[in-house]
């Protein structure tokens, strides 16, 4: 049956021709059988193919109309334009002078029309916001394999370190097992010595060897001038020294003088897409820049060390790592970017008290700091989701799907007909 997709349409016909033959045969033999065949033959009946030769159909109506309501506007303007184009070719040569010599008497309305024209057009060019390219991006990648932690490693430094009971250390591999993590992640240096080394500048060590190791590798795939750099966005939710984060990437690079950097903390795994919403937003007002967006999360002193299992998922979860982006909104690099940011969207669930505390930063009873990982986050996110799915289909659906779901709600809301939501 696999090759029946290659004909377009005409093995379907055959191999169901072929079908009803040996139904018709089967269904003959059964009725001479009895009653105790006649339920074979409805057990035959419920197992006949789908209909490909429909569906293959309903598939280029479906299509056509698509192809229609998208060009739609065009279509029109076709024959209209095909009218003008004959009565210009109809035009004679004393018409063409009687027109000239009309627009010279009327020269002032001629160029008052020509100036509001070329005033408009300009307006709605500038206004329209500039279009954001992501030129490159780069992920950080230890060069070495010293700090990789298998699942193995993992366990015996967490029996190793004396926090965990033994309830804890099994709750831990679970979470592991299930955790869809690799046997190559990566964990910061302070966490391999024994006991681990949780310290600011162990911290300090591991955002370093984080954001240098991947901005390296972003620099050197562009070729970017680090001065040419306007704009600075860094996410980080639970790390936020003094100086900032991004001052260490201004003084690591010596970014010029007049460069805008801004820092986003304990705004979760979303941040990094905020951020880059944050870099359009921005470039928007400085025509013509460069954005560097960095996005990351930093292990040593977030290391939790007790034995509550809320807490203890984030251990099992988080890694070390970052990803680095470089965004522009000059046109002269639109070649060589790998995408155009064309759309994003925010919802905010702050307001909701699940939603508010479903990631939440806290001490457990022994005074040990963790980030507590609740049941709803799940179900939570899946919320968002789909309110930003819904805030985002009027954006990026053609027409054609547009028209085809409001009559589908206009059909189940207004008229009450029983069909399914499109």
């Amino acid at each position: 049956m696999i090759l029946c997709n290659k004909r377009d349409g005409c093995c379907v016909c055959v191999c169901y021709e072929k079908r009803r033959r040996e139904e018709k045969r089967s269904s003959s033999v059964q009725q001479t059988n009895g009653t105790n065949n006649s339920t074979r033959t409805g057990a035959n009946s419920n197992r006949r193919l789908p209909d490909f030769l429909q569906s293959v159909n309903l598939k280029y109506v479906k299509l056509g109309y698509h192809y229609l309501i998208t060009h739609l506007l065009t279509l029109l303007l076709v024959p209209v334009m095909m009218g003008i184009l004959v009565e210009v070719c109809r035009l004679s040569y004393q018409d063409v002078m009687a027109l000239w010599e009309h627009l010279q008497y009327n020269l002032v309305s001629v160029l008052l029309c020509s100036t509001v024209l070329v005033f408009v057009v300009t307006m709605y060019a500038m206004s329209r916001p500039r279009s954001v390219y992501l030129i490159d991006y780069a992920c950080y990648r230890p060069p070495t394999s010293e700090f990789t932690v298998p699942f193995s490693l993992f366990m015996r430094q967490s029996e190793r370190s004396g926090s965990f009971d033994t309830k804890s250390l099994e709750f831990q591999k679970k979470i592991l097992e299930r955790s869809g993590l690799g046997q190559e992640t990566y964990l910061p240096p302070g966490m391999h010595e024994h006991p681990p080394k949780l310290t600011m500048a162990a911290a300090r060590a591991e955002a370093e060897e984080v954001m240098f190791g991947a901005l390296d590798s972003l620099l050197a795939k562009t070729k970017l001038n680090p001065k040419d750099i306007g704009l600075l966005v860094v996410n980080c939710s639970l790390f936020n020294p003094t100086p900032s984060l991004s001052a260490m990437i201004v003084n690591k690079y010596k970014l010029r003088g007049n460069v805008r950097t801004y820092n986003l903390g304990g705004m979760g795994c979303s941040a990094g897409v905020i951020s880059w919403d944050l870099a359009k937003r921005l470039m928007w007002l400085r025509p013509n820049s460069y954005a560097l967006a960095f996005s990351t999360e930093n292990i040593t002193l977030n290391w939790y060390r007790g034995n509550e299992k809320n807490l203890l998922v984030s251990n099992c979860l988080f890694r070390m790592g970052g990803a680095a982006m470089l965004l522009t909104n000059r046109a002269s690099e639109r070649r060589r970017a790998k995408y155009e940011l064309l759309h994003t969207v925010r919802t905010h669930k702050g307001a909701d008290d699940k939603a508010f505390c479903c990631v939440y930063q806290q001490q457990d009873e022994a005074g040990e700091v963790g980030v507590s990982l609740s049941k709803e986050l799940m179900a939570i996110a899946g919320n968002a989701l789909k309110t930003n799915i819904t805030t985002l289909g009027p954006l990026v659906l053609p027409v054609s799907e547009q028209l085809l779901f409001f009559a589908n709600l206009v059909a189940r809301k207004v008229l009450s007909m029983k069909t399914k939501p499109y």
